[in-house]
């Protein structure tokens, strides 16, 4: 009886979740609507390859592919201040934004997180979106 209660609880907020992936065009004007967009790859990926101007440089994974979950968090925290309000991740290629995103959606119980679909590489650069350039 009580994991069919647990199940009662914990059944609305999974499907409550959005997790989505969007295009460039989708997340341009959601960031113009104040949406907080977050790259998630590496200073080194940063420096070689752009950004899109206005996102929020917040590495999750290290250069050797390890998390630092508790430290991204932290900064994370500072700019989506409620579990409703909605994020845009994006990474090189968007695996590692999945991977994050999912994790936002399904276990820490974020409800409306998206990902640049194709990443910075194939849903950005190769649609002739602009990257800026971060100063050394």
């Amino acid at each position: 009886m009580k994991k069919f209660l647990i199940l009662l609880l914990i059944l609305p907020l999974a499907l409550m979740a959005e997790f989505k992936s969007i295009d460039a065009q989708t997340l341009l004007k959601m960031q113009k609507e104040g949406v907080p967009v977050i790259d998630i790859r590496t200073p080194q990926e940063w420096q070689q390859r752009g950004i899109i101007q206005g996102a929020h440089l917040i590495m999750f994974f290290d250069d050797r592919g390890r998390p630092h979950a508790r430290e991204w968090m932290e900064k994370f925290t500072q700019l989506v201040k409620s579990k409703e309000a909605p994020v845009i991740l994006y990474c090189a290629h968007a695996n590692r934004s999945k991977a994050v995103g999912r994790w936002l959606s399904d276990k820490m119980g974020y409800q409306k997180v998206y990902e640049l679909r194709g990443g910075i590489e194939y849903g950005w650069r190769d649609k002739g979106m602009p990257v800026g350039r971060i100063e050394n």
